[in-house]
């Protein structure tokens, strides 16, 4: 197959941290203005720019199984060729036409080209590195990461001052080059198909949903959750589609930024990218030794409450800055209890039930966000933003209670599991 050889191969770390770079370029591109451009351009309405969202969520679920067959059986390299290849497609369809028929097609490929990179990347430099040495790699990644989308929210910026299209299509011209470049350098030297057993399918998926299922009956923290994910998903898609519009609809920009709505989100979007970095920071280094020990539940309840009042905040305040600290807020909140909350389920859940626990965990989220964005999307249109953002706070609410009532049995550190009181 064309796709299975490389032209000049390169070294598999050096490629991977050269994709990384050039991808989290890419996406910080698009994304810093797309809703922006999809708003100002595309001309869609609350419920169109929720719809586009919920399309592309239903697009990354279903097509999760089929596109990992190609990952497992033929060519982690095919597969995340084929990938980048489509994203960009998607982006650079989107950027050309600006047209809801255009996002809603654009998001379906670049979905469906998702699902193909979505775990076949991290295999292929595992395979090609060894297991043993893999750490320290993604490690580097992160860093490359969060280096490159900061150059990739100012170049948005850049960018976006010659028109918001621009950004969208130079990032999807940028993935399909580095499909190309992958095409041209990427090694597979040690790629052996996953057993059967192993691969994902839908019956597997059906498999663990139904596993899932008999955990949460008899362990409550199960239960809780997935009520948490699933509360998240439901409130979630309206705010992150809709946080923009709100305040280009309720304020006018700062005269600090020469009242630009482009240079004003990329200010924006690095502040929060860095208030989001620090909250990450100090719950990764400092929480988990004092709290999450003794009270697992207490620091995620309080980052659930502060994400809470951050959606309805952004709903009713009526002061530009205030709305953005909100914003911030709520970015902060989430990183900050993200490593607390991995740290914690990763403890108390046994090795052979913790596999599907957590694809529950994904999935209840995407069944969520799937259920929970076009109705609220809907409701925006025909009310008001405001109206559905407290809504999705009311909806999201209940998380904090359930998170306020998880406690540490009192077994030994060895049989040690979360309870609910």
């Amino acid at each position: 197959m064309l796709l299975r050889r490389p032209l000049r191969e390169a070294g598999a770390t050096s490629t991977f941290y050269v994709l990384t770079a050039v991808a989290a370029f890419a996406f910080a591109t698009c994304f810093t203005l797309n809703l922006v451009f999809q708003y100002r351009v595309v001309g869609l309405d609350p419920f169109q720019l929720v719809l586009v969202g919920t399309v592309l969520e239903a697009t990354c679920f279903l097509f999760e199984v089929p596109t990992g067959i190609v990952a497992d059986l033929h060519s982690r390299r095919v597969s995340v060729i084929i990938g980048f290849f489509l994203i960009g497609a998607g982006f650079a369809l989107e950027g050309i036409v600006a047209t809801f028929a255009a996002a809603i097609v654009g998001n379906i490929v670049w979905g469906i080209g998702y699902t193909f990179t979505s775990g076949a990347l991290q295999a292929w430099i595992t395979d090609e590195v060894g297991e043993e040495s893999v750490g320290p790699v993604f490690t580097r990644e992160t860093q490359i990461d969060l280096t490159f989308s900061i150059v990739g929210t100012l170049a948005a910026g850049a960018l976006g001052l010659i028109g918001l299209r621009a950004p969208v299509i130079a990032a999807g011209v940028t993935l399909m080059l580095l499909a190309v470049g992958l095409w041209v350098v990427m090694p597979e030297r040690h790629f052996h198909p996953t057993p059967r057993g192993d691969r994902e399918t839908f019956g597997h998926m059906r498999d663990q949903f139904v596993s899932g299922l008999r955990i949460a009956r008899s362990r409550q923290v199960v239960r809780v959750l997935l009520l948490v994910s699933l509360l998240v998903g439901l409130s979630s898609e309206v705010f992150d589609r809709l946080w923009r519009v709100r305040v280009l609809e309720s304020f006018g920009m700062p005269a600090v930024f020469g009242g630009d709505e482009v240079v004003a989100f990329t200010v924006f979007a690095l502040v929060g990218t860095f208030v989001s970095l620090v909250a990450s920071l100090a719950s990764g280094r400092w929480l988990p030794r004092r709290v999450v020990d003794a009270n697992p539940g207490l620091p995620v309840a309080l980052a659930a409450l502060a994400q809470v009042v951050a959606v309805a905040g952004v709903a009713l305040l009526g002061n530009l800055w205030l709305v953005l600290a909100c914003v911030w807020l709520r970015g902060a909140a989430m990183a900050f209890s993200a490593p607390i909350e991995s740290t914690w389920v990763n403890r108390n859940l046994d090795g052979d039930t913790r596999a599907t626990v957590l694809s529950m965990n994904g999935q209840a989220d995407a069944i969520g966000q799937v259920a929970g964005g076009p109705p609220l999307g809907a409701l925006a249109a025909r009310t008001t933003i405001p109206v559905a953002l407290v809504v999705a706070a009311v909806v999201q609410a209940p998380s904090v209670i359930a998170f306020l009532r998880v406690r540490h049995a009192t077994a030994p550190s060895s049989e040690r599991r979360v309870t609910v009181e």
